[in-house]
């Protein structure tokens, strides 16, 4: 045993007068503020202040016209260094479920305004496999102390997704495994602040949530295998405020619906969403139709299972990744009949899959070999660009920090490893303009495929 001293640490706090106004002038006030400085301008001694700082300024203002401070030595240089350094990834912390019997890490969600806290949503998910000891409770963690958690949540029903509120990181909202929609505010403890009926929320695990952007801040809507999406104001959650039945036969018909089991949402993009289903479907939505028949805009066919992940590309929105069966695909939204690029099928289904935010190529997928793999479709295609074994049991969940530096994958045992990715993190000089033309290409391509098809389907109606 080693006895260390403990450090004390402690918030101080500076009261700056703006200015440095006298106490009898209110510096809100325009017309006080403007007679202060008449008055002080007037003196002797700020007369020949001015006179003397003058010569020193102009001096000043001479060197910088003169000389081009901006400008960059080394940038060519650097950029050739980043190329060269290989991708490699460093575990930088590991989270364990507290719970003695271990549940599935469901989904991750990172602290909007500080990358150091993360929120995990834990859930069993067998099929009414509920055990003596299961607890029912998710966690908010301090990544500077991963033994503890720094907030339990506790829901009537296990979480199946939980999401920060981008413009208020005290408020949460998570989807429940008994279908029920419930948030929190970190200020107000452990318990919800309002949960939603069960009479008239979903029927089945909520899959997806995902907060829109609104004026309030309070509006998100949710997917479940329902087969409903449901939208939801949290300052009223005992009914949604619109419901849109996943009925692609365009009848509105709840047993025809197929049940979701990924949701897409982008911000610069407010009235279009995506919803990935079981049976390998993906329905692009427009929320803003007149008509609930002319909500679901159109389909997309590919995949043979669940669609577990979708997302878009940050960089290129019409472009977006699907993840599902033995593969990641990626798709065009002017492309219906197929997808533009592919991965190769893995002997190990896929799980969940997201994205780079710096890098317009890179995108990440779990397996359910325990793998993480870090594809750059830049640089290779048919295999991925740094591949890691992270544990034994099953990937479930995965999530990148905005920086892009940083990934959090959750486990089948409920552990949650996060990862630092290097080498895969820097945006190189045209890589973006390079990634476009691949995208725009391979569009192309499928464009005269699928014109090729129409075309021999039409021969053969003619015989």
């Amino acid at each position: 045993q080693v006895n260390t001293e403990r450090v004390e640490v402690k918030s101080h706090g500076l009261n700056h007068v703006e200015g440095g106004w006298p106490k009898d002038i209110n510096p809100q006030d325009m017309e006080q503020t403007g007679r202060f400085r008449k008055k002080v301008e007037k003196e002797e001694k700020y007369v020949n202040t001015i006179i003397r700082l003058g010569a020193l300024m102009g001096h000043c203002v001479m060197q910088n016209n003169a000389i081009d401070i901006y400008e960059e030595y080394f940038g060519e240089e650097e950029m050739a260094e980043v190329e060269d350094e290989p991708p490699s990834a460093k575990t930088i912390n590991i989270i364990r479920d507290p719970n003695i019997t271990k549940r599935t890490a469901t989904h991750l969600s990172w602290h909007p305004d500080t990358c150091k806290k993360l929120a995990v949503a834990y859930s069993s998910l067998e099929f009414q496999h509920n055990m003596k000891d299961m607890s029912f409770d998710s966690f908010i963690w301090d990544l500077e102390n991963p033994h503890k958690p720094e907030l339990v949540l506790k829901p009537s029903s296990p979480l199946m997704t939980l999401e920060y509120n981008p413009k208020d990181s005290h408020i949460l909202v998570g989807g429940c495994y008994n279908g029920q929609i419930a948030y929190w505010d970190t200020r107000k403890g452990e318990l919800p602040v309002e949960v939603s009926t069960v009479e008239l929320g979903h029927r089945d695990p909520v899959y997806g949530t995902i907060w829109l952007q609104s004026k309030t801040g309070t509006e998100c809507f949710s997917a479940s295998t329902d087969g409903q999406v449901l939208w939801w104001d949290i300052r009223k959650l005992s009914e949604p405020t619109e419901t849109l039945v996943l009925d692609i036969t365009r009848r509105g018909l709840l047993k025809e619906a197929l049940g979701a089991v990924s949701l897409e949402f982008e911000p610069t993009m407010p009235t279009k969403f995506m919803v990935g289903t079981e049976r390998g479907i993906i329905i692009a939505c427009n929320r803003k139709a007149k008509t609930p028949t002319e909500k679901i805009t159109s389909t997309y066919s590919g995949h043979h299972g669940a669609v577990y992940a979708l997302a878009r590309n940050p960089f290129f929105p019409q472009i977006f990744l699907t993840v599902g069966d033995r593969t990641a695909r990626i798709w065009s939204e002017e492309i219906k009949e197929s997808s533009i690029m592919l991965t190769k099928y893995h002997l190990s289904y896929l799980t969940d899959g997201c994205w780079s935010t710096v890098k317009p190529a890179v995108f990440f997928t779990t397996r359910s070999d325990g793998t993480l793999d870090v594809w750059d479709f830049l640089i290779k295609q048919k295999d991925p660009s740094l591949s890691l074994k992270i544990c034994d049991e099953p990937l479930f969940s995965l999530r990148l920090q905005d920086n892009g530096y940083i990934v959090g994958c959750g486990s089948k045992l409920g552990t949650v490893t996060l990862l630092e990715i290097s080498g895969l993190c820097t945006l190189q000089k045209n890589e973006k303009n390079l990634a476009n033309a691949m995208f725009e290409r391979e569009t192309r391509r499928e464009k005269v495929l699928e014109a090729r098809h129409r075309e021999m389907r039409l021969k053969e109606r003619a015989r």
